[in-house]
């Protein structure tokens, strides 16, 4: 067990490394979810005053864009194992004399805390704004594990396409499908009962909005323990499938 804990940190530390020479990625990873909170919040605030009871547009589209943060982060988070791959450089590891579960355990842990990250800083610039956690600090903790349970899942399968794909270009362009019909068939930006009927049914059916749910009650309601433990495990029974997808692929894949 101490060995597989030095080399998963070994490969994390790799990783953090890697992300110190590639700041630029990290901050351009921040620019879409801002300018929602930024442009679209504050365009589509007037509009939409009348139904939120009082909230401001900002403070309600909060949750769904820490959501869209952390798809975005997850689902990307297999990008890098892929170039390994194409450049060579994973096939070296992989002959290393080192567990091949703690190279895919420390890209996990990375990208999950890259994630965590950038929820604070997009949480941080939001209470900037004017925006507002009815659970305050304890609920902030939630809502980002809340945000970890959906990444855990979209962690798992950019992990497993990165070693079912064959280039990168595959992979970007299932990444580009996926993103935003998910983000909008969901409630991130606008509630269920406000949706058309068909939308609102493949919205029940998107992980995303049992995370985006879960985060708006910590936000705009108050510690509704009941909820919460019905959107959490909507959210573990998601990552419960993926996992075993995942380990059955990957097995398969690197043995």
């Amino acid at each position: 067990m101490s060995e597989f804990l030095q080399e998963t940190w070994a490969q994390l530390v790799r990783w953090l490394i890697h992300l110190q020479r590639e700041r630029f990625s990290l901050t351009f990873a921040l620019v879409s979810p801002i300018v929602f909170l930024v442009f679209f919040g504050g365009a589509f605030s007037q509009m939409a005053q009348a139904s939120l009871r009082g909230e401001s547009y900002r403070t309600f589209i909060l949750p769904g864009i820490v959501a869209l943060t952390v798809f975005g982060g997850s689902l990307s988070g297999g990008i890098e194992l892929l170039f390994d791959k194409e450049n060579g450089t994973l096939t070296r590891i992989l002959a290393a004399p080192i567990s091949r579960a703690s190279i895919l355990v420390s890209r996990f842990l990375y990208v999950n805390l890259v994630s965590s990250i950038q929820v604070c800083i997009i949480v941080a610039l939001a209470l900037l704004l004017g925006a507002r956690i009815a659970t305050g600090i304890p609920g902030l903790l939630v809502l980002i594990a809340m945000g970890l349970l959906l990444g855990f899942a979209l962690t798992v399968i950019s992990l497993m396409l990165a070693f079912v794909l064959t280039n990168h270009g595959e992979f970007f362009a299932i990444l580009s499908f996926l993103t935003l019909p998910l983000a909008f068939l969901s409630s991130a930006f606008v509630p269920l009962d406000k949706m058309p009927a068909w939308m609102a049914v493949c919205a029940r059916l998107n992980p995303m909005t049992y995370a985006v749910n879960g985060m708006r009650t910590l936000v705009l309601s108050g510690w509704d323990w009941g909820y919460l433990a019905k959107m959490a495990l909507a959210l573990m029974v998601f990552d419960t499938l993926c996992l075993l997808l995942g380990v059955s692929t990957l097995r398969r894949r690197i043995g």
